[in-house]
């Protein structure tokens, strides 16, 4: 499985969660909640809900929405209109493979797309799981930011005005990106736990060799 095909796998579980939905809804609320699959389509969204079927971890029902209440777009050719019928909803199976995913920080959760998405499911993760994605996100981007100064220093004198401008708006970016993790990060750890935690508490299982709290275990550059 691809990074990014696992990225949405995790998202259309995530949202699926909440509650049931038709494929036009789901992909509306990728597009809008989770900006990271505004390119995302229908070729897409449709290829992996399949083979969330297949594996158990979705069914499908028949919408008891009627179809002339579905929006237009939903109603736009025959293929369209036949999918729109179709609601997904999540097994008992498909939750348990959810909260198993919820549990993992490792590497692939540092990773900007991956970290988008999971944080905007820290609702549903119990604390200390976001702080271990938080501490790794935070140590992926400081690790980033040493490399970006590094390079800078040795190519400043070749830049011209536009190009070292365009540098330092990219270090910037990611010096405050490290500032607000440490401001969460810090927040967690003064905070109680939230209500619900408990019942979202699992194990965290470390897809990577290392640590968050150590380094990433890779130091490749996205």
């Amino acid at each position: 499985m691809s990074r990014r095909s696992g990225v949405l796998e995790f998202a259309v579980l995530g949202l699926l969660r909440e509650s049931p939905m038709h494929g036009y809804e789901l992909r509306k609320r990728l597009n809008t909640s989770l900006g990271v699959f505004r390119a995302f389509s229908y070729g897409s969204l449709y290829p992996c809900l399949k083979a969330l079927v297949q594996r158990g971890w979705l069914v499908e029902e028949p919408s008891a929405q009627p179809e002339e209440q579905l929006t237009p777009r939903a109603q736009a050719g025959s293929l369209a209109g036949r999918r729109a019928k179709i609601v997904y909803r999540l097994t008992a199976e498909g939750k348990e493979h959810f909260e198993d995913l919820l549990s993992q920080t490792g590497p692939d959760t540092w990773e900007d797309e991956h970290f988008g998405v999971r944080f905007a499911f820290f609702g549903q993760t119990s604390r200390d799981v976001r702080m271990r994605v938080l501490e790794g996100r935070r140590s992926r981007l400081e690790e980033r930011l040493a490399k970006m100064r590094a390079s800078l220093a040795r190519t400043r004198e070749r830049l011209d005005d536009y190009t070292l401008e365009l540098q330092r708006h990219g270090m910037e970016s990611v010096e405050r990106e490290v500032r607000w993790l440490t401001e969460l990060i810090e927040s967690e750890r003064k905070g109680s736990e939230r209500p619900g935690d408990e019942r979202t508490r699992r194990p965290a299982r470390e897809t990577g060799s290392d640590r968050p709290s150590s380094g990433p275990s890779d130091n490749t550059d996205r």
